[in-house]
């Protein structure tokens, strides 16, 4: 009797001890989900993030703008350039002889020029040479008319007089027209502004222009990449030679769920990591665009949603992030690296669509121009070919 009155007050223990652990277990998972909850209701929902979200930059490639072969290389792949260092150096011999003839022709042209003021000079002396000896002409015609009359001269004297004024009078039409054609190319014009002189100077400067451009210089400083250009290639205009990162301007492109999108704003701060470097290190940044369409709408085969056999499927739509100079110049980062990103989307008073969307702004190149160096060339040629002497030669060289 004692025996089954102990089992009998035992037996209960292991189910009171399961209901226990199942209470506790439930306890548990109330308190978890209400911390979730608490938390997703007071930090979470504030924050949107995704791990698709890369490193891009901008890849300046560089070309060649004349043709020539490669003579030295200064640059290679992974080594940092700064704006205007010379990369790489083109044969200059063609652009040199190319120059030569082009100062030869400037010369020429200012001859020919000069030649032209010259001959017009001597056809209105020639025209007003004439127009007296025609004047003398009619004269003595008239006076032979007078004494025919009389028989004091036979007919074929003045039949000879007569055809002198014709010729007279002819070649001074002549001298006319060819004083007309050549005042029609100096007309209004100085040997220096005539438009034959003002042609060959354009010319002189193309082809210092081209002999300019056999050395290639880096527009930005950055890091080369993809070089593909050899010593000795023969290169054309436009190959593309190698490419330079600046990699001081560089940003993260986050593709976000179309789901996450909607209290997204220009301006809204992030934190971004990367596996470079792992959580160790954070980059501040801020939002400052939102992509025009999705990945998939700029692909080069976009899907036809209009087909019958569409399935939906959620897309991404690429946002900018720009990141704080100063941390990334800390922690340098490269194109294409992968990152994680987070957005705190608490401030939904920034706009849609940015106006500005970069910390550094897109680098302005500064055009060859004109070399004042060719432009005192181009004055000596003139002041050599143009009969000028002594202090007025320099003055003019020196303009």
């Amino acid at each position: 009797m004692s025996d089954e009155r102990t089992s009998a007050t035992t037996a209960p223990a292991p189910q009171g001890k399961r209901r226990r652990g199942l209470v506790i277990l439930g306890l548990v998972a109330l308190i978890g989900a209400i911390g979730y909850g608490s938390y997703w209701f007071m930090v979470a929902r504030f924050y949107e993030g995704t791990d698709d979200a890369y490193v891009d930059g901008d890849l300046v490639e560089i070309t060649s703008e004349v043709s020539g072969t490669v003579l030295e290389l200064r640059a290679d792949d992974t080594q940092g350039v700064q704006g205007n260092q010379t990369l790489l150096q083109l044969d200059p011999a063609d652009a040199q002889v190319a120059m030569s003839n082009a100062e030869a022709r400037l010369a020429r042209a200012v001859r020919e020029v000069r030649t032209l003021f010259a001959t017009a000079d001597q056809l209105r002396a020639q025209i007003a040479d004439r127009e007296i000896a025609l004047k003398r002409a009619q004269q003595d015609y008239d006076r032979r008319t007078d004494l025919l009359k009389d028989g004091a001269v036979s007919s074929e004297e003045l039949s000879h007089t007569q055809d002198t004024v014709v010729q007279i009078r002819a070649d001074l039409t002549e001298a006319r027209e060819q004083l007309k054609a050549t005042t029609a190319q100096i007309d209004g014009t100085t040997v220096d502004t005539n438009p034959q002189v003002l042609a060959a100077e354009a010319a002189v400067r193309d082809a210092a222009l081209a002999l300019r451009r056999t050395r290639i210089v880096a527009p930005v400083a950055g890091v080369v990449a993809r070089r593909s250009v050899q010593v000795g290639q023969q290169v054309a205009p436009g190959t593309p030679l190698m490419a330079v990162v600046p990699l001081d301007a560089i940003w993260v492109d986050a593709n976000f769920k179309e789901v996450q999108l909607k209290s997204m704003r220009v301006g809204q701060p992030v934190e971004v990591t990367s596996d470079i470097y792992g959580g160790s290190v954070r980059y501040h940044g801020k939002l400052v665009g939102l992509s025009a369409g999705s990945g998939n709408a700029f692909a080069l085969l976009p899907s036809q949603n209009a087909s019958g056999n569409w399935i939906k499927i959620v897309q991404r739509l690429p946002v900018r992030i720009v990141l704080d100079p100063q941390e990334l110049k800390a922690h340098p980062l490269r194109v294409g690296l992968s990152t994680t990103v987070t957005v705190d989307i608490r401030d939904t008073t920034g706009p849609l669509i940015a106006s500005q969307v970069r910390n550094i702004p897109i680098p302005v190149l500064t055009s060859l121009g004109v070399d004042p160096e060719v432009e005192v060339r181009i004055s000596r040629i003139l002041a050599a070919n143009n009969g000028m002497t002594g202090s007025a030669r320099l003055a003019a060289a020196g303009r």
